[in-house]
């Protein structure tokens, strides 16, 4: 299982300018305390909580952001991470593939229709499609169900502090992708089968797990 923003694709900061943007055009100074809350967040959530930060309507914070990161996607700003497409192919050769991301379903569909990482993966679930987003493991659960998985021998791949908490609660064994931007927090990195500064050591780890007799 894989997430998508910030493992696959480099948007992890298109999210949280987004957050930014709206908050500001409404008086509120966005923190990077207000980023770690929302990462990981189903939109409904993220949406809640920039409306009782801000004041606006939470359909139409929703609404904003996700234009601004749907336009970047629209002109080709948002490329693949170096070497998630090779970590995918590798997976997939091995066991089925799947995606538990906190993105949009449009936003999801976007990324497999117009890429190549799109045709490896067997079910693709977004956090706004289950009860509760990152740190509560519902899209985990629910995209184990997809492929006809179990938990317990299955592994996820997170960037974010909420993410790893979710695809840990959810029984699942994590493998971290810490970005300098973004740390992990203490209490995930210990959730984590280990925590990584690149998707070639992301990969490789992952291997050694999916090549284990």
């Amino acid at each position: 299982m894989f997430d998508l923003d910030g493992v696959l694709v480099m948007s992890e900061h298109l999210w949280e300018q987004g957050w930014q943007s709206v908050s500001a055009q409404h008086g509120y100074v966005w923190q990077s305390e207000d980023t770690k809350t929302c990462q990981g967040k189903s939109v409904p959530e993220w949406a809640r909580y920039v409306s009782h930060r801000t004041g606006i309507d939470d359909h139409v914070a929703a609404d904003r952001v996700i234009q601004m990161v749907a336009d970047a996607y629209d002109s080709n700003q948002v490329p693949l991470i170096e070497g998630a497409l090779e970590m995918v192919q590798a997976a997939a050769m091995r066991v089925p593939v799947a995606l538990a991301s906190s993105a949009p379903r449009a936003i999801i569909d976007r990324v497999m229709a117009t890429t190549p990482i799109g045709e490896y993966f067997r079910a693709t679930v977004s956090s706004a499609e289950v009860a509760a987003g990152k740190p509560a493991p519902d899209v985990y659960e629910e995209a184990v169900a997809r492929l006809g998985a179990c938990s317990r021998g299955s592994y996820a791949v997170e960037d974010s502090s909420n993410g790893i908490r979710a695809a840990a609660a959810a029984g699942l064994t994590v493998l971290g992708m810490e970005h300098p931007r973004y740390p992990v927090d203490r209490d995930a990195t210990g959730r984590a089968a280990g925590v990584y500064h690149s998707l070639e050591d992301v990969t490789a780890v992952l291997m050694s797990f999916l090549d284990e007799p």
